[in-house]
């Protein structure tokens, strides 16, 4: 029984406050006065009287009810029932703020004021939620003020204070308030259901099925929600609504229905609510991110972005939308029928809205179905302790990955639900029915929507006869008040009521009550339904066991094999089993069968059944999530201790001491499930041995036997008040010994899993380590494994130092914090508390003794070792970033390593292990399948190159990383199970940091070699400045030679390895000089500066300038002053890149264009790159010239005619003009062009008539036309075809008007075949004496003027854009990730998909039709994109062609440094070499280019010097970052970083080769490895290769590789390494014997095992001089002899062999474009094969002699003749002896191949006295006459040459002399 009512309050406005802003209520009267002993009165109600404020109204308003719930501190709700009217105000003074400062005076007589009303609220508070009542209760006392009934208001309200009603019960009572009136209330049959009246339904009505559903989501897992409303009894009746929606759960946390505006700060709690506000604070919502918005009157719901709501899992989703809408819409279902049923109409809103509830009743239902058979009692006597074990009901769900459900279970609501739910003996409701009774049902009726309609109606009519248990309401009578009542214009306000007449009425219900015998409250007690156990859970709803049958059947053979000891078929199915113990299933029936093999707790094996058992509990545990700690720990928890091997007499090892780490033995939740599942085990066993002491009360056995803990524990429940205190104790005291017997049980558990079996290491100090690696953690409550560990420690107690402490003392913590834990919850006595505290470390401690010596004995029976880890070799200064992972290398889509239709043994998979360097990403392992077992597999790739990463999930729960790089490498790896993931997620973390590192000097090629300390030193020495200030030095000194006439760079050039051992003398850098006198012969900027303190001899574009003099395109005088005879000049506009920044410093501009007229030109090219002149035609004299493309308005001044009058004397300097000009100067720089001043008809114009004039024109120029091809120039132009054809077709293009279109790729003259033309049209039309070559989309509309000398050729190429998406298809092409089926995906569709080749062939075609226009006289100037992209490919390849020069090693380089490096190609950006650039992607332009030239190597086999392997090389180091070389995107950047300058002192690593060119230098002179044997160039050659698409071959490059070894680029790991073995083998080797081995595709590197005959004999030469202890020459210098010696002997015999014949045969066919070439060598008389189809014609293994050489200074070879020598520089020295200081004259040689310096007695004497190896030489200077020397001799005449050694001191023979013989000395040293 309760009061209807606990407080009648009258709360009006309070008038004292009107003037201070908004205003506030005041309680005026309160009945009772005095509180309520069991009910306070809450505090604040005048707050939400008025929920939006109090505030005075001019008109009066219609009276307004609605109830707000307050919530007190004890968490019981009040419901506030608030009835408010308006009442009209005493205007005695108008309230200020509505005078709008207008005089009070003033106001009284002119301004009338308004008539205000004031709200007035009668307000009921209970404790129950009668809302009707209220309305009506209250309603009354309105109407008997209003109407002025003859009733005391008195009497009513103490009436209605005194009237006492059942709580619950199913009762119906009458009650009156004595006024007339009569009112029935019904009370609900079980309190426990929530009444819900139609608010429930109103909330469907007004948000939608959808709506609704996601705050019921949200609500269920604790997400804030917002109700907004116009209506006050709405924003109630929706929160109503959404907790009755939420039985059988309880919210718990902030519940506030309606919140007054005062209050509304407490939206920004942090805690969930729900909270209903007025719509008209709408606006103060814009600041709240985390609060679910549900907007009544509008139906809608705002989720904000950052909010996440776990949705409903399927079906269940779907199935309670479905059943929603059958309730609201019964129509929906025949809607469609022809002849729908006439009865379809939906249920009244209050049948409705059970129907509603209904549904989510049966929704919980199913949601929890099976809950009870998770509870674990842990004890019953003298209180229920109850626990839910959320892991296990997830598991046996198969939930576990559902994320709704696992939020559900770890809320607030939940944990309420199990403490009042819990309980096995306990009133139960309509719930415990449903989950109990209703499960099977329910899954039955799924699919029928009549039959879950009708279960629908039935659980719905028990609802609603809960609410209304009497159908037939007797009729309430009420009075109402008469309409328009509250209009009236003269109404009294509300009396003051008299205190003491209510107080009386409720003293005497008081007084009857205490009189009243007490209510006793009948509980109906009975044992909790259990429902379905979970054992059919698992068959419905688990895991689906069908689709992973075939694994379980792998896991169940290998464990019989293991068993039965068929250990050789165990260990074929071990990795596929270990496989399979990824999915859940395989794990479970793991634990199954080995359970199967436990007898009587303990299962004695072998040593090897020990190892694999052991390996598959720990492949079985590693990443164990939280929510299989369950399945596969608790299950593994009992096996560890029962499987053992003997080790010695009295030693056994247990499987627990191999199984330890795993993290979920630190996991404290894990072992308090386990303990409390164990102790329930034992209180259930404990009250069935009690039931069998009385078989009186048993039933039948077999039925006590199967009830389960709860059943139990509901039994014993119910008997506990039938027992007698005696036997009570006794039961208390038993189950205290259950939980006390346990926890030193688990004691001993914890010990044995947590102490290592070397008790030296602790392992849990190693958790905590790995728990800041952002970890999974195996706790179910806390995130981390530090959380779940390192709370298990008493900080206090010094845990800091537990690393240096032993091992037990921590696992003696962690115990200790366990079983105080688990103790504590299960009410166990403190004493046995402390005996538990006192033992645990005596446990500990014997269990180390045992440890101990089974820890001495294991290590004599070491377990089977997986595959021992294979550590890959590493470069000089390349580290290791983290240490290895053991993975499996997985076949990819290239045939060959899985043994494919080639043949051989599968190679993969492979095991083995990934390293991560700061260079390279290397696998190395062996091969899993047995037959290829004993190789070793390499596979890597520089970091640098890396362009994508992918994750591949596959079935057999392997996750496969793929990872892929622009050097054509692909690696698909899988990590072990031994591997964590976090240590996956750390090896891609640092891949992507290396990969793009936030700054250049941050790459490989920087970072090698130097340690931090090296830096930071570097500060503090002033005669070594940092690379950054040197660069400030060389910008600062530059500027000031602004405005002077020639200024010079130094470029660096690399010293002698053996100097750079030496410190060096001048360390004054000083890179930008300016040159005052430069003498006669410094004809070259390459030219020696001397300076005393520089230490830089050479400028910076050395190179560039070289080649522009060799090409006679300018020189620098002495004087200064421009040599008006020659064409073109260099300038220095640009030295300090303030034109444009990506171009050199020097550039070749016509004689007559000022630098002033290039700074305005350069404004109308893209990127201020304006044309320069970069190559010349020796013959013709026509130029090559480079740009960017033309700006849009720049176009139209191209065609402007020459000869339009000039408007005014500004026009002549215009932009357009200064063009023109500029065109004309290159035209006119033709010699034929000059003398005729216009257009030339070049039809008679043969080629003999060019080299005429070429030899004519200026001696200087040196011409390589030779006489033989003048003489064969009237047949045809010079050239060479790729083709071995008869000599009838022509070897040019033709030249007319139509070459645009030529270029353009229309087709529309008549072609040959392999891309040439007829030759009808050959010469018809006059040329132009300049094509301009640009981008038809540029160009277009533009119009050509006849009068003009250039003619623009738009041509359509391709965007770099295309080049990157070519390139991604080509690697997917050529290095597929997955062999594919399809023969839409085969090798050449997806070859052809990609436009490689179609790009490499628009490429070829315009480089021969330029190359051609040159040819025959015309100059070009390639103007297409940037001029840094197509530009750059076209103008190099342009050379190439037609200049010998730069197909030799030296003219290669020269071609890359000047094209490429110097005028800016983008290497950085288009290779995404930092971070900054990473976005822009991997673009190969410079590849492109590279495959260009390999398509012409292979054409023209014979005019190259270097050879395919060079091209590779290039290819893969340009990427590599090996070198610094192709770092950043021009020279004013590396000058920047001080690329182009190193200190010549700098110590470093005699590996660390900062730039490619050195390292090519250096390894040619070891090894023959880029040099082409069949170089055997023809002079003046212009290649004209075919570049149509059937004459492009793939390049080996994308398709070969060697997993033997790895990639061959990197020499040092792959030849030097075998060269150590080689050596190994040879001195075992006495007796010669045949070494035959087998080679196998895509393993072994072929050239290696079969090098090519010329090196095999070079190598076996250099073998035979090592022999005779000699030292052997370098190959080049015998290959040279050869050479030299095959010349003289073919001459001798008078046979006539062509000057490119240089191989050792007579009958070598002249087929110089063959690809295989036989020799026959008469000497030894064998066949050698010299295979040239890859690279076996250079990739050679050298002898260990050259890796063995120590010094030049040896004797030369005997077979070595005077011709042969090399005699760079020769005369008389006379030279001071060493011991007796005489001078002696003697004959000096100057050998700059052998970088010597030998002396003779006399320029005939062949016996050499004495040599000096310039490699040792520090300085040449000049001396001074010394005694005893040459008399009459100049002082200038004698120099001193310095060595490491020795000071040799040198006379000539006169004071110019002894220059010249300093100036070739240095020049010497310079170059090596």
């Amino acid at each position: 029984m309760a009061r209807l009512a606990d407080y009648f309050v009258l709360v009006g406005y309070d008038h004292d406050k009107r003037g201070s802003g908004d205003g506030q209520g005041r309680i005026i009267q309160r009945f009772p006065e005095k509180e309520w002993e069991d009910n306070p009165f809450p505090q604040g109600i005048q707050l939400f009287c008025q929920p939006s404020g109090w505030h005075l109204v001019l008109e009066r308003k219609s009276p307004n009810f609605f109830v707000a719930v307050l919530t007190d501190i004890n968490s019981e709700r009040h419901y506030c029932a608030c009835f408010t009217f308006w009442e009209a105000v005493e205007s005695l003074q108008p309230p200020k703020n509505h005078t709008n400062d207008i005089d009070d005076e003033e106001d009284s007589k002119f301004v009338q004021a308004p008539q205000l009303f004031a709200p007035k609220s009668l307000v009921l508070v209970s404790q129950l939620d009668h809302t009707e009542v209220f309305r009506n209760c209250l309603g009354l006392i309105y109407t008997i003020y209003i109407d002025g009934l003859n009733f005391p208001l008195e009497t009513v309200i103490g009436n209605l204070l005194t009237c006492i009603i059942p709580i619950t019960g199913g009762s119906q009572r009458t009650i009156s308030l004595g006024a007339g009136d009569r009112q029935v209330i019904q009370t609900p049959v079980n309190d426990a259901l929530p009444v819900s009246g139609c608010s429930v339904a109103l909330l469907l009505k007004q948000l939608g099925i959808s709506n609704v559903l996601e705050l019921f989501c949200a609500a269920l897992t604790e997400h804030k929600i917002l109700f907004l409303s116009s209506s006050y009894q709405r924003l109630t009746e929706a929160c109503r609504a959404l907790l009755a929606l939420m039985f059988p759960l309880k919210y718990s946390f902030t519940y506030i229905p309606i919140l007054p505006a005062q209050l509304l700060e407490v939206l920004s709690s942090p805690t969930p609510f729900i909270i209903g506000i007025h719509s008209s604070f709408r606006a103060e919502m814009q600041d709240l991110l985390d609060v679910i918005v549900a907007d009544l009157d509008g139906g809608t719901v705002v989720i904000p972005e950052c909010i996440h709501i776990s949705v409903l899992p399927e079906p269940h989703l779907l199935q309670t939308q479905t059943a929603l809408s059958m309730v609201l819409d019964p129509e929906l279902e025949y809607a469609d029928h022809a002849f729908p049923p006439s009865s379809t109409s939906a249920s009244s809103m209050k049948f409705q809205d059970k129907e509603i509830r209904a549904v989510f009743l049966r929704l919980f239902a199913q949601l929890l179905q099976g809950y009870r058979w998770c509870l674990q009692i842990i004890r019953i006597h003298p209180e229920p302790v109850i626990r839910f074990h959320k892991v296990a009901f997830l598991a046996q769900r198969g939930l576990v990955d559902d994320d709704f459900l696992t939020k559900v279970l770890e809320g607030m609501a939940f944990a309420r639900f199990v403490s009042e739910r819990g309980s096995p003996y306990r009133p139960c409701d309509l719930f415990d029915e449903l989950v109990a009774n209703e499960i099977e049902r329910i899954r039955l009726e799924e699919g029928n929507a009549q039959k879950v309609l009708k279960h629908v109606k039935e659980i719905s009519e028990q609802l609603h006869r809960n609410e209304n248990p009497y159908p037939a309401v007797a009729m309430h009578k009420i009075h109402k008040p008469k309409e328009g009542s509250h209009l009236r214009v003269q109404q009294s306000t509300f009396p003051h009521l008299d205190e003491g007449t209510v107080q009386w009425i409720i003293d005497q219900a008081t007084a009857k009550l205490k009189n009243a015998p007490p209510a006793v409250k009948a509980e109906m007690k009975c044992v909790a339904p259990m429902g379905p156990p979970s054992a059919t859970m698992i068959d419905q709803n688990g895991i689906v066991l069908a689709n992973s049958a075939r694994r379980l059947e792998v896991v169940r053979n290998c464990i019989t094999y293991i068993f039965e000891n068929k250990m050789l078929e165990a260990k074929k199915l071990l990795p596929a089993m270990l496989r399979a113990l990824k999915g859940r299933a395989a794990r479970q029936c793991l634990t199954q069968e080995l359970n199967s093999h436990v007898l009587q707790n303990r299962a004695v094996l072998d040593h090897q059944q020990f190892d694999y058992i052991v390996r598959m509990m720990n492949s079985a545990l590693q990443d164990c999530t939280p929510l299989d700690e369950h399945l596969v720990a608790a299950a593994l928890l009992p096996l560890v201790t029962a499987f053992c091997r003997k080790l010695g007499s009295g030693v056994t090892q247990f499987a627990y001491s191999c199984v330890q780490e795993h993290l979920v033995w630190t996991s404290l939740q894990f072992w308090e499930a386990m303990f409390y599942s164990d102790v329930q085990n034992h209180i259930r066993a404990l009250y069935l041995e009690v039931d069998v002491d009385h078989p009186s009360e048993t039933g039948c056995d077999n039925e006590k036997q199967q009830r389960s803990a709860l059943e139990v524990a509901a039994e014993q429940l119910r008997m506990w008040p039938t027992r007698s205190k005696e036997k009570q104790q006794e039961l208390i005291d038993k189950e205290e010994s259950i939980v006390y017997s346990q926890a030193i049980h688990y004691g001993n558990r914890l010990t044995y899993l947590l102490l290592p079996l070397d008790t030296s290491k602790n392992r849990l100090l190693r958790s905590t380590a790995v728990g800041d690696l952002e970890s999974v953690s195996n706790s179910f409550v806390t995130n981390s494994i530090a959380g779940s560990v390192a709370e298990s420690y008493d900080t206090e107690s010094g845990f800091e130092d537990a690393e240096t402490s032993d091992v037990a003392n921590s696992v003696v913590r962690f115990i200790n914090r366990f079983v105080d834990k688990v103790c504590t919850e299960s009410g166990v006595s403190n004493d046995h508390l402390k005996a538990l505290h006192t033992n645990l470390p005596d446990i500990v401690q014997m269990h180390i003794e045992t440890l101990d010596a089974v820890h001495r004995e294991s290590k004599r029976h070491p377990a089977i070792q997986k595959p021992k880890l294979l550590r890959p070799a590493l470069l000089v200064g390349e580290e290791l970033v983290m240490e290895a992972l053991r993975v499996t290398l997985m076949p990819d889509g290239r045939e060959e390593s899985v043994g494919g239709s080639l043949g051989g043994p599968p190679i993969m998979p492979a095991e083995g292990a990934i390293f991560l360097t700061t260079y390279r990403i290397i696998f190395k392992g062996a091969p899993v399948e047995t037959l290829a077992g004993e190789q070793t597999v390499m596979r890597s790739f520089p970091v640098a190159s890396f362009t994508k990463e992918k994750k591949i999930s596959q079935q057999d729960f392997q996750d496969v990383l793929q990872l892929r790089s622009s050097t054509f490498q692909l690696m698909k790896i899988t990590f072990d199970d031994e591997v964590a993931s976090e240590m996956v997620e750390i090896f891609r973390k640092h891949i992507h940091k290396l990969r793009y590192p936030q700054y250049v000097h941050y790459t490989f090629a920087f970072t090698v070699g130097q340690s931090p300390k090296q830096v930071v030193e570097s500060k503090q020495k002033e005669k070594n400045p940092s690379l950054r200030t040197m660069s400030k030095n060389i910008m600062k000194n530059a500027k000031k030679t602004i405005g002077r006439q020639y200024v010079t760079r130094k470029k660096y050039t690399p010293p002698t390895w053996d100097q750079r051992a030496s410190p060096a003398h001048g360390d004054n850098l000083e890179q930008i000089s300016v040159s005052e006198e430069i003498e006669q012969s410094a004809l070259t900027l390459s030219s020696t500066i001397k300076s005393d303190k520089s230490t830089m001899s050479h400028m910076v574009e050395r190179a560039c300038c070289r080649d522009y003099q060799r090409l006679g395109l300018g020189t620098l005088s002495n004087s200064l002053t421009r040599s008006k005879n020659e064409p073109f000049r260099i300038t220095t506009v640009n030295r300090m890149y303030s034109v444009c920044r990506s171009y050199p410093s020097l550039l070749i501009i016509p004689q007559t264009i000022q630098d002033s007229t290039m700074q305005r030109i350069s404004r109308c090219y893209k990127q201020n790159r304006f044309p320069v002149v970069c190559w010349r035609n020796s013959r013709t004299k026509a130029v090559l010239l480079r740009s960017a493309g033309l700006h849009g308005k720049s176009v139209v001044g191209l065609f402007k005619s020459q000869n339009a009058p000039a408007a005014d004397s500004s026009q002549t300097d215009s932009t357009s003009l200064a063009q023109e000009k500029y065109l004309q100067a290159v035209i006119n720089s033709m010699p034929h062009y000059a003398d005729t001043g216009g257009r030339n008809t070049l039809s008679g114009f043969t080629s003999a008539h060019m080299n005429s004039s070429v030899l004519g024109h200026r001696a200087r120029v040196i011409t390589l036309a030779n006489a033989r091809a003048t003489t064969k120039a009237r047949e045809s132009p010079q050239g060479k075809w790729g083709s071995i054809r008869g000599s009838g077709r022509l070897s040019a293009y033709s030249l007319n008007s139509d070459i645009g279109l030529r270029l353009a790729g229309k087709e529309t003259l008549s072609q040959q075949v392999n891309g040439g033309l007829s030759d009808s049209l050959y010469f018809r039309q006059p040329r132009a004496g300049l094509y301009i070559i640009g981008e038809k989309s540029q160009l277009k509309g533009a119009k050509q003027d006849p009068s003009q000398q250039w003619e623009v050729v738009p041509i359509e190429i391709f965007d770099v854009r295309h080049v990157k998406t070519s390139f991604k298809k080509l690697m997917k092409a050529c290095v597929p990730s997955s062999a594919s089926t399809d023969p839409n995906q085969s090798y050449h569709r997806s070859l052809e998909e990609s436009d490689w080749l179609s790009q490499l062939h628009k490429l070829l075609q315009v480089s021969v039709l330029v190359v051609e226009l040159l040819d025959n006289g015309s100059s070009v100037l390639i103007s297409l994109e940037d001029g840094w992209d197509v530009t750059t490919q076209v103008v190099s390849l342009v050379q190439l062609l037609s200049d010998q020069h730069y197909r030799t090693l030296e003219g290669f380089r020269l071609l890359v440094e000047k094209e490429w490096l110097s005028f800016g190609h983008r290497f950085s950006h288009r290779g995404a070499q930092t971070m900054t650039s990473q976005s822009s992607g991997f673009t190969p332009v410079f590849l492109q280019f590279l495959d260009c030239v390999h398509q012409i190597h292979l054409q023209f086999p014979m005019e190259f010097e270097f050879s395919l392997h060079y091209l590779k090389f290039l290819a893969y180091h340009y990427v590599s970052n090996r070198f610094r070389t192709f770092l950043l995107d021009s020279d004013h950047e590396r000058i920047e970083l001080g690329l182009m300058y190193e200190e010549k002192g700098e110590k470093k690593t005699p590996h660390a080769y900062k730039s490619v060119w050195d390292y090519i230098d250096r390894l040619n002179k070891k090894t023959p490895i880029f040099f082409n044997y069949l170089y055997a160039p023809e002079d003046g050659e212009v290649l004209r290769p075919y570049s149509n698409i059937s004459n492009l071959k793939v390049w080996d490059y994308y398709t070969h590789e060697t997993l033997s070894e790895g990639p061959p680029y990197d020499w040092e790991l792959v030849y030097g390494r075998t060269e150590q073995m080689d050596d190994g083998e040879r001195a075992d080797t006495v007796a010669p014997r045949t070494r035959r081995k087998i080679v196998w595709p895509c393993y072994d590197n072929k050239n290696k095992i079969e090098p090519d005959a010329i090196s095999k004999l070079l190598e076996e030469m250099q073998l035979l001089e090592s022999e005779l202890g000699q030292v052997p020459d370098k190959w080049k210098e015998t290959w040279d002899k050869i050479k030299t010696t095959q010349r003289t002997e073919s001459k001798q015999e008078g046979k006539h062999l062509s000057s490119s014949s240089l191989l050792m045969s007579s009958s070598l066919s002249h087929h110089r474009r063959s690809q295989c070439v036989y020799l026959h060598e008469a000497a030894v008389g064998s066949t050698l094969n010299l295979s040239l189809d890859t690279d076996s014609s250079t990739a050679s293994t050298p002898s260990s002699g050259v890796m063995g050489r120590k010094s030049t200074s040896t004797l030369y070879s005997q077979f070595q003749t005077s011709e042969s020598e090399h005699r760079s520089y020769e005369g008389i020295l006379y030279k001071r002896g060493a011991l007796l200081k005489a001078w002696k004259s003697r004959w000096f040689v100057l050998d700059k191949t052998k970088h010597q310096l030998r002396y003779y007695d006399s320029k005939s004497d062949t016996d050499m006295k004495g040599i000096v190896d310039l490699t040792e030489v520090e300085s040449v200077t000049l001396g001074t006459a010394a005694l005893g020397a040459p008399k009459n001799i100049e002082d200038k005449a004698f120099f001193d040459l310095k060595t490491t050694k020795r000071v040799y001191n040198f006379c000539a023979q006169d004071s110019q002399s002894a220059q010249q013989w300093i100036d070739k000395i240095q020049s010497c040293l310079s170059d090596a």
